[in-house]
């Protein structure tokens, strides 16, 4: 079998972005078929259309698997499983992110936090404890931030997302009216709101 020109080169694209988003070439182009096709499709589809090795293809789809990103749906008087993407692009974004940060961003947290426990030794390490504390307040403020958008029904995030610069207008005048718990000492204003910077 051959793919159609589009979904070819759509495939082969994601194919090679993958190795810039954390995933090999192999397991690129599986998701990006899975997604431009509109039935489900089993290993040995995938390994006809792509031209790849069998146990390459039941590796790519254990590691998708892995990330949540494919559903394994069965049919009747069919014994073969067969794999196909979510319909609904925001829960595959959502899926990305939570994985992407349970692997990644979590961990660095833990690691900052325990960093943070520990007893000085020298005064050399002052300095750093310092910045160790403004990149933990760094992140926890953005996966706050996460944690609440990612709370929000699809529909009211989309229409967030959709007010782009006009919440910055927002967050400035709310600035003016409500106070900020958190400035960098010495210095006003909305945009001086930092994480890991001294109460005010």
């Amino acid at each position: 079998m051959k793919l159609p020109p589009l979904q070819e080169e759509f495939v082969l694209h994601f194919g090679e972005m993958g190795s810039r988003w954390g995933i090999n070439r192999t397991v690129g182009q599986i998701y990006a078929l899975l997604f431009v096709t509109e039935r489900p499709l089993n290993a040995e589809e995938i390994t006809d259309l792509l031209g790849f090795s069998r146990s390459n293809v039941s590796m790519g789809l254990k590691e998708l698997q892995g990330w949540n990103l494919v559903r394994l749906k069965h049919f009747a008087g069919d014994r073969r499983e067969y794999f196909t993407t979510p319909s609904d692009l925001w829960e595959i974004v959502r899926t990305l992110v939570e994985e992407r940060k349970r692997r990644e961003i979590d961990p660095t947290l833990s690691k900052l936090r325990e960093l943070q426990l520990s007893d000085e030794t020298s005064t050399d390490e002052v300095y750093a404890r310092q910045r160790i504390e403004e990149l933990t307040g760094l992140i926890e403020l953005l996966t706050g931030w996460y944690n609440d958008m990612n709370r929000l029904e699809t529909e009211r995030l989309v229409q967030l997302l959709s007010l782009g610069a006009k919440v910055q207008d927002l967050v400035s005048k709310a600035g003016h009216v409500l106070p900020l718990s958190r400035r960098r000492k010495g210095q006003d204003g909305p945009d001086r709101d930092l994480p890991g910077a001294d109460k005010g």
